[in-house]
Formats: structure tokens, C-alpha cells, sequence
């Protein structure tokens, strides 16, 4: 049987962070939620099981004052979720412009952020002797965008986004290899896109290359995390797990 666990949850009051947090204590596990702006439903999260710390983890005095905060208040950290998705000033720019500050912000506040949160974390469950460290990529991170998708001009499939996210899988698999035997599993989901507002040309195109839905919901990508959280997965680990309604078939 699979049992309640501690979790903590980087950008847990994001798209997906939201959707996840609120699946999680619903479910009886235990919730701390990290994140830079307050939960938007207020009224889901005024469960027992849930509990909240505001932290800019761009900062590696902040990656440690959470994990600090989480062993009180768990005494044991069951596991990570990192949703935390900094973003420069001029995010989603197209190439040509952009400029080399705000790739350098964009590349040290996400994937610079996820190493050092990764390491702190780590330490915890190596005294722990057990612990469960799942990141997230993207599909972006396995495929190359399909830039015919994008309405010209409108929005973009920034270069630096393909680079974090095909360097977060690459760290997976890493981690997983340096910390064998040593009672932790490491994994990474990569989502398809998810439904957040976009363009209707946009829509349409990509889901041209879908089985049934096109882009998801949220919601969509909690079993797959339930499943990775629980024993049912104690041998999956280095591992990186699409979900993308055939997208990248």
C-alpha cells in the first residue's frame, strides 16, 4: 500500500504546481509548497495537509532556508517536485534579438537554479538514505520545436528554452547515475504544451499532430507524478517520461 508522503513543491502555485499541489493533499499527502507569489484559490489550500513558505530559490540561501523549513516540519522530506520556472525580463524573445544579459539571467535563474537546488536537496536524502527528486522538462527538451506551429511574429519557441530543458533531462540522467545505491530515484517528466491562453492559430497547428486532445490540461500530468511519488515506481529512476498526447510521434 502506498503511503502518505512529505512533499515539497518548487512553484507550487503555478499552471501545473496549482493543479498538482491541490491533486496532492486531496489525496492525503503532506504539501509544502515554495513559491514567490501566494496561492490564486485560497479556499483549496486551507487544508491541514498543506503549507506554504514565500522564497525567491534563485538564491541558494533560500534553497537551503526551505529545505531547513521542510525537515521541521517533516522531520522527513519523502520528496522534491521542482516547478520553479524563473524568467528574464525579456523571456520569449525570438533569436535575432535576443540579447546576452537576459540570456545569461534566464540560463542562471532556471537551469543554474535547478543544479544548486538539486545539490541541497540531495545531501538531505543521502542522510535521509532515501528520497525522490522528480524535475521537469519538456518535450522541447527531446524535439525540436515545430516552428510552422508558431503564427509569425506573434509568439516564439525561444532558443534558451531548448537549451534548459534539454540540460535539465541531461542532469537527470546524471544525478541518477552519481547517486546509485543510495536509496534515492531521480526522474523527469516532460509535458507537451499545456493550456495557458494561446494564440488559436497556434492551437489548431499543433494539435494537427495529436492523437486526441492536443495541448493539456494541468491536471493532466497528476497520475503520472502520483505514480512516480509512490512504490509503484521504486525501479524507475534516471529516467525521463514524455506526456504529450502523441506530439512527439
Amino acid at each position: 500500500m502506498n503511503k502518505t508522503k512529505n512533499i515539497i513543491i518548487t512553484g507550487g502555485h503555478g499552471r501545473i504546481g496549482s493543479a498538482l499541489t491541490e491533486f496532492l493533499i486531496t489525496n492525503g499527502h503532506n504539501v509544502l509548497v515554495s513559491d514567490i507569489k501566494p496561492a490564486k484559490k485560497k479556499t483549496i489550500f486551507k487544508n491541514g495537509n498543506y503549507s506554504f513558505i514565500k522564497l525567491d530559490l534563485t538564491k541558494e540561501k533560500n534553497i537551503k532556508k526551505l529545505i531547513k523549513f521542510g525537515k521541521k516540519k517533516f522531520k522527513i522530506i519523502d520528496g522534491l517536485i521542482h516547478l520553479s520556472y524563473p524568467k528574464s525580463k525579456n523571456w520569449g524573445v525570438d533569436l535575432s534579438i535576443l540579447k546576452q544579459t537576459d540570456l545569461n539571467q534566464g540560463l542562471i535563474n532556471n537551469l543554474g537554479a535547478t543544479i544548486i537546488l538539486s545539490k541541497n536537496i540531495l545531501k538531505t536524502f543521502q542522510q535521509q538514505k532515501k528520497g525522490n527528486l522528480i524535475l521537469f522538462s519538456s518535450i522541447y527538451g527531446v524535439f525540436t520545436p515545430r516552428f510552422s506551429d508558431y503564427p509569425k511574429g506573434k509568439i516564439y519557441s525561444p532558443a534558451e528554452y531548448a537549451v534548459m530543458k534539454s540540460g535539465t533531462i541531461s542532469f537527470v540522467k546524471y544525478l541518477a547515475k552519481k547517486y546509485q545505491k543510495k536509496g534515492i530515484r531521480i526522474n523527469c517528466i516532460s509535458p507537451g504544451g499545456i493550456k495557458d491562453g494561446q494564440n488559436t492559430k497556434f492551437i489548431k497547428n499543433y494539435e494537427k499532430n495529436c492523437n486526441s486532445k492536443g495541448l493539456l490540461d494541468a491536471a493532466d500530468l497528476n497520475g503520472l507524478v502520483k505514480f512516480l511519488i509512490s512504490e509503484d515506481s521504486l525501479y524507475i529512476n534516471g529516467q525521463n517520461i514524455i506526456i504529450d498526447d502523441g506530439w512527439s510521434l
